[in-house]
C-alpha cells in the first residue's frame, strides 16, 4: 500500500532551465533534514528550453519526485495541474527562483499543523516582512494594484500575489474545483502570464470560509524580462473585475 507523503511541494515552471535543478537540490536538501514525509511535482508548463531535459536527468532514479509536461497555459493552470496531482496532506506552491526560502515551510506548518490553518499565504509587507533588491516603481504599481484588490475584492489581505503558499489538502479540495478565471483548462498562450490566479484562489477561501492566514517573509527580487509587467497588470486588473461579475451573479458553487 502506497502511504501518502505529509508535504507535496508544487513548482510551476516556464523555460527555468538555468535555475531548475540548483532549485530543486536546494529543496530537496531541506526536506531531507525534515523528519516528515514529501515529495516535489514539476509542472512544467509547455517550456521551450532544456527544463523538461534537466528535470528528467535530475529526477532519475527519485521516486519522490514527478515531472508534469504540460501545453503552454500560463501559470495557473501549471499550479492547477500540480496541485491535482500531488497527495500530501498539505500542499506547497512556490516559485523556481525561491525568491522566498523554502526553510519558511517550518513556520508555515505551524500554522498548518498546530492553528489549523487552511491556506497559509506568504506577504511581502507588514511587520517582519523584507523586500531585498525590488525596483521602486515594481513596488509602488504592486501597492496601488493590491489597494484595488482590497477595494474591490479582498480587503484586510495586504499581499495576494507572492508565489508561496501552504494549502491543507481540505482548501484544495474545496477551492481548486472552483475556479472559473484561472484552472487547468485555460487556454493555451503563446508567452508568459501570471495573473490573478492567486487573487481567484484567496477570494474563494474567504467566501468558502477556509481559514487563512498571511505571514510576513522575507522575499528576494528575481529580474525578469519574460512578460511585459505593465500589459500583465492591465490583464490581472480586468480579470479581477470578471471575478467580481461572476460572484455578483453568483456563478461561483459557494
Amino acid at each position: 500500500m502506497t502511504i501518502s507523503p505529509l508535504i507535496s511541494v508544487v513548482l510551476p515552471a516556464y523555460n527555468e532551465a538555468e535555475a531548475i535543478t540548483k532549485s530543486l537540490g536546494k529543496i530537496e536538501e531541506y526536506l531531507n533534514s525534515q523528519e516528515y514525509s514529501w515529495e516535489i511535482i514539476i509542472a512544467n508548463d509547455g517550456s521551450s528550453d532544456a527544463t523538461a531535459s534537466r528535470v528528467t536527468e535530475f529526477i532519475a532514479d527519485k521516486p519522490a519526485y514527478q515531472l508534469l509536461n504540460l501545453a503552454h497555459r500560463g501559470k495557473s493552470a501549471a499550479v492547477c495541474s500540480g496541485v491535482a496531482a500531488a497527495s500530501g496532506e498539505y500542499i506547497l506552491v512556490t516559485d523556481v527562483d525561491l525568491a522566498v526560502p523554502i526553510s519558511e515551510l517550518k513556520r508555515f506548518m505551524h500554522w498548518a499543523v498546530e492553528e489549523k490553518c487552511d491556506v497559509i499565504s506568504a506577504s511581502r509587507e507588514g511587520k517582519g516582512a523584507t523586500r531585498v533588491g525590488e525596483p521602486y516603481y515594481r513596488h509602488f504599481v504592486g501597492r496601488i494594484f493590491n489597494l484595488l484588490i482590497q477595494i474591490l475584492i479582498l480587503p484586510g489581505i495586504s499581499d495576494t500575489q507572492c508565489g508561496y503558499k501552504l494549502f491543507s489538502k481540505k482548501a484544495v479540495a474545496a477551492i481548486f474545483p472552483r475556479l472559473l478565471v484561472y484552472g487547468r483548462d485555460s487556454p493555451k498562450v503563446d508567452k508568459p502570464f501570471f495573473g490573478a490566479f492567486e487573487v481567484e484562489v484567496l477570494f474563494l477561501a474567504r467566501k468558502l470560509r477556509l481559514k487563512v492566514k498571511e505571514l510576513p517573509v522575507i522575499w528576494t527580487f528575481s529580474p525578469t524580462r519574460r512578460f511585459n509587467f505593465v500589459g500583465n497588470s492591465w490583464r490581472m486588473f480586468r480579470d479581477i473585475v470578471k471575478i467580481r461579475i461572476l460572484y455578483l451573479k453568483r456563478l461561483y458553487k459557494i
